[in-house]
């Protein structure tokens, strides 16, 4: 079974400029409105980003373990990807990890755990409030990291690549095998960060493509949207 970072290689040989991931925001507030596409090529370059820094500034690899306690969103996609890629356990549930990556500021009040502050919005450079000493802050941070990625050590086939619910999940099973078609275009709306992880997989292995509504149902609904997009899977009908 193929393992996130061979999915992530292999949209890259298929097609790097196809559109992989497009996002609309719904949800209130500073975010709502938005409608960000990633290329394969641009979803494996913040990858990559984001796994230099996992990397190079806490030395994280197979055994380590990284606290995702972000939103269904793009963002959290390539964080996800990031901490896969340096063969690290992704850790949705609230327990202690080596590294939380975190939109939420009230998260960030202990001192003995690193941490990364995501600031949503697409074209933000700040996060619009102080961040707390020895947090980095992704907005300003990240995108100095290098756009090409090589990881020191891989993880074994069994290491466990995500926690959530109190249930691990292997390397060599976390990505799902689903019965849509090639070349899919996946509509979800998840409620979870698990749920959008496993829709993003399970279509990315099948050389596919995600559309990601955010936030509650626009006045009118989504079925104009859905149209222009191409969507061929609703799983969110």
């Amino acid at each position: 079974m193929p393992t996130p970072p061979d999915v992530l290689a292999a949209l890259l040989r298929s097609d790097p400029g196809r559109p992989r991931i497009t996002c609309y925001d719904d949800t209130p507030g500073p975010t709502q409105g938005e409608r960000i596409e990633l290329s394969g090529k641009v979803l494996a370059n913040w990858t990559s980003k984001a796994a230099n820094a996992l990397q190079e500034e806490w030395d994280l690899g197979p055994g380590s373990t990284v606290r995702l306690a972000l939103p269904p969103h793009w963002r959290s996609l390539y964080w996800a990807l990031a901490t896969w890629s340096v063969g690290a356990t992704v850790v949705l549930d609230d327990e202690p990890t080596d590294l939380v990556v975190t939109d939420d500021l009230s998260l960030l009040g202990d001192a003995d755990t690193p941490a990364v502050l995501v600031t949503l919005a697409g074209l933000a450079r700040s996060p619009g409030a102080d961040v707390p000493p020895g947090v980095m802050d992704e907005a300003r941070e990240v995108s100095t990291y290098a756009d090409q990625f090589a990881a020191w050590d891989d993880p074994a086939s069994t290491d466990t690549a995500l926690r959530a619910g109190g249930e691990d999940t292997a390397y060599e099973s976390v990505v799902p095998q689903r019965d849509w078609p090639r070349e899919v275009r996946l509509h979800t709306a998840p409620s979870s960060l698990a749920a959008l992880l496993a829709d993003a997989l399970g279509a990315w292995a099948l050389d596919g493509s995600v559309v990601l509504s955010r936030g509650p149902v626009p006045e009118g609904g989504r079925a104009g949207r859905l149209e222009s997009e191409g969507v061929t899977v609703d799983a969110a009908g």
